[in-house]
């Protein structure tokens, strides 16, 4: 159905629960309830719905989660790792630390995969999520001591995309 063919309290309400809630926190985030605020909440109540109903939406796909319980024990050691690591590189001679940054060819197509991808290289230490490239084919990955970039690639895909491939379709 059009916009145009909906009733007009479908239009100007496309969402009741979410101008519910945009009320009541419009109210919880003001000291006072008083006529003026609560003609101003309903007022965001009527406007803010409109638009976020026009915000692209992609839901979670979820797949298989047998990978998840040791894909998280690899993240926890693989955090404990890199912080022992980047604290000998911080305390050790920083002129042999090389910084860089690497492109990430992404096979992993789900946003929330990706998402959850970013997260982790930057929960990691010494690397940090830079940017994705529009067609989210490509993250940029900023590594503290990046002396073999395609190893970083393999190790990143190997240990962190292909789990989360399975986990997100």
């Amino acid at each position: 159905m059009s916009r145009r063919n909906r009733p007009w309290h479908k239009r100007l309400l496309p969402s009741p629960p979410l101008s519910v809630m945009v009320l009541c926190f419009w109210l919880l985030m003001n000291d006072e309830v008083s006529a003026g605020q609560l003609l101003l909440g309903v007022l965001l109540a009527i406007a803010i719905p409109p638009f976020a109903a026009r915000l692209d939406r992609e839901f979670a796909r979820v797949g298989r989660l047998r990978r998840l319980p040791h894909l998280i024990v690899i993240i926890i050691l693989d955090i404990i790792r890199c912080n022992i690591t980047v604290a000998r590189q911080v305390l050790g001679d920083e002129s042999r630390i090389t910084p860089g940054f690497v492109w990430l060819p992404l096979d992993i197509e789900n946003i929330h995969g990706i998402a959850t991808l970013t997260s982790i290289i930057t929960l990691t230490p010494g690397t940090v999520s830079a940017s994705l490239s529009e067609d989210r084919r490509h993250l940029l990955v900023h590594v503290l001591d990046l002396k073999d970039p395609e190893a970083v690639i393999d190790e990143i895909k190997t240990r962190y995309e292909r789990p989360l491939m399975e986990i997100f379709p």
